[in-house]
């Protein structure tokens, strides 16, 4: 599957964004998607992930109740919604595909394809 971000830019601290991310290639309805982050000097961390037919999720306990994953399948594409932002939100935000959900920690390995990247800038 090929991955696709958009939506990234730079905002003020408290401001919100939608990622998106378009798949292309096998059905999309059969991945479980995820979307991770690498700040500059740190390593790539997990943010959320959505089962393949979008009725579980889990977040980063870092961005439980600022953050929202969801999918459309019918247009192969699925989102993250981040609110009230703040500077150690910057980063570049990648999104991933997997074969199997599960609710507990997500590794790197663990994902097969990912997209180059969408940069989010958040300016205090």
């Amino acid at each position: 599957v090929q991955l696709a971000e958009s939506g990234g830019g730079s905002v003020q601290a408290g401001d919100s964004l939608r990622l998106s991310c378009a798949a292309s290639g096998r059905p999309f309805s059969d991945y479980v998607m995820a979307w991770w982050r690498q700040a500059p000097g740190k390593e790539r961390e997990f943010v959320a992930a959505i089962s393949e037919n979008g009725g579980n999720s889990t977040y980063a306990d870092s961005m439980k109740g600022r953050v929202t994953i969801s999918r459309d399948n019918a247009r192969s594409t699925f989102y993250l919604q981040m609110n009230n932002l703040n500077a150690e939100d910057t980063a570049l935000y990648h999104c991933a595909s997997t074969w199997a959900y599960h609710g507990g920690k997500y590794s790197e390995r663990e994902f097969f394809s990912w997209g180059q990247g969408t940069q989010v800038t958040v300016s205090s």
